[in-house]
């Protein structure tokens, strides 16, 4: 990890694909860079395909507000390339729904989407690593714990990846998903680090 700049949180340099930063969301100066994110049709697990300028806005400012709840832009070479929401899963998203654990964190990640021209080898891959990086960076989180859709097999894949295990299929209001738990452990791992 290197040294975060001004207003940058987390900071982590890949070896290959250079270097990715995490800033917080401003609901009101990135309402039109979310929403072209979370709108588009490669994003319909985040279940916003209809919103609106005023919803994005809405929505994160919201988040902002929660004291459960956050959501961060990550930077890849400066440039705006991801979003993260992080939120206490014992009280958002899976509330009601699973056995939860101290040190439990949840989180969601999004990709935006580039033309096929500039696609980078490996970057979802290494966007993942860093998030993961980012959660676990807090000394209070012992687990990470997920809750993708079953029919979206490709972060399944990407999940496995970082150290993710399926625990069980739940039923959500909006989704099937598969409750998915990655520990600290699994994580280092999954990156070949013994700890």
């Amino acid at each position: 990890m290197t040294k975060p700049t001004s207003g940058i949180l987390f900071s982590r340099t890949d070896e290959r694909l250079g270097r990715f930063e995490v800033r917080a969301v401003d609901p009101f100066s990135d309402v039109e860079l979310l929403h072209g994110w979370v709108t588009h049709p490669k994003a319909a697990y985040w279940l916003m395909q209809g919103a609106s300028l005023p919803d994005i806005e809405r929505e994160y400012l919201g988040i902002a507000a929660a004291g459960n709840h956050d959501a961060f832009i990550g930077l890849h070479e400066g440039r705006p390339a991801f979003l993260i929401e992080r939120y206490n899963p014992a009280e958002v998203e899976l509330k009601g729904l699973y056995d939860p654990e101290p040190g439990d964190i949840g989180m969601h990640f999004l990709v935006a989407q580039v033309p096929e021209s500039k696609r980078l080898h490996g970057f979802t891959r290494a966007v993942i690593t860093t998030v993961m990086e980012l959660l676990f960076d807090d000394p209070s989180v012992r687990r990470v714990v997920v809750e993708p859709d079953v029919r979206n097999t490709a972060v399944h894949a990407l999940n496995e990846a970082v150290g993710f295990r399926i625990v069980e299929k739940i039923e959500k209001p909006e989704k099937d998903a598969y409750l998915s738990v990655c520990t600290r452990e699994m994580f280092l791992a999954s990156q070949g680090v013994a700890r």
